[in-house]
């Protein structure tokens, strides 16, 4: 399981993964699940994975060496597509061949083959955009009304997202809402953990801040018990429900 969230409000994209694999009783393996392709200046392409690993390998790889598109002559790649919503489609074709590949290999096999993407970027300095990539290929792209798509475990982190985040919220406050999402669902499941890799990207920006949270990070320690601390008090602050009798004095 993993959990990978992306963000897009009117000041930019902000995309966050977890970088666990494994979480059985005697082993927990972590891998990266965000890479970022494009050229500095140009274009930047963020892809989070979550799902079978061997089946988004296998997509990341077809990028890398091109992705052929039926009806369409030559390799298509993500560092030459012409707008994010034809990177988007070779994503989607990269992944629904890999997942298909893999599929008719295991197929007397019990292995889960379900994979997905968020891809999210910037052509030409252009405002950001993000899309959700499903195994099948097909996709959807984030809009103003939800400003977020999520992938993998995705109950825990959900609350927060719907309370406090708009598209016009700040950005500062977004990756904040973003990292605070993170760690719900960390502090919720065993199976989401740190090191946190994230991106953060601005219109008019051809380049992003990318950023590894490891464990031990101060301001990620100080965000967490800061969130824990105005929960508590304000469940101190709301009035006790009137549905009990009066306790006997």
């Amino acid at each position: 399981m993993t959990y990978c969230l992306g963000i897009l409000v009117r000041d930019g994209l902000v995309m966050l993964t977890d970088s666990r694999t494994n979480a059985g009783i005697d082993m927990v393996s972590h891998y990266r699940k965000l890479r970022v392709f494009g050229e500095e200046g140009k274009r930047i392409v963020a892809i989070a994975s979550a799902g079978s690993l061997s089946v988004t390998q296998a997509a990341i790889n077809r990028l890398n060496e091109g992705v052929e598109i039926p009806g369409r002559p030559g390799l298509h790649f993500v560092e030459t597509a012409p707008t994010m919503f034809r990177v988007a489609e070779v994503v989607g074709h990269a992944l629904r061949q890999a997942r298909r590949e893999i599929d008719e290999t295991v197929q007397s096999e019990d292995v889960q083959t379900g994979a997905s993407f968020l891809v999210g970027g910037s052509i030409g300095g252009k405002a950001p955009t993000l899309f959700l990539i499903y195994g099948e290929g097909n996709f959807i792209e984030c809009g103003m009304d939800t400003p977020y798509l999520q992938i993998g475990e995705l109950k825990y982190g959900k609350p927060i997202l719907d309370r406090l985040l708009t598209y016009r919220t700040p950005l500062p406050e977004a990756l904040k809402v973003g990292l605070l999402s993170m760690n719900s669902t960390i502090k919720s499941n065993l199976s989401v953990g740190l090191p946190i890799d994230l991106l953060v990207l601005r219109p008019g920006h051809s380049s992003a801040i990318t950023f590894r949270i490891e464990e031990g990070d101060p301001y990620y320690q100080e965000l967490g018990l800061r969130w824990q601390l105005a929960l508590q008090d304000a469940l101190d602050a709301i009035p006790d429900p009137p549905y009990l009798p009066a306790a006997e004095g």
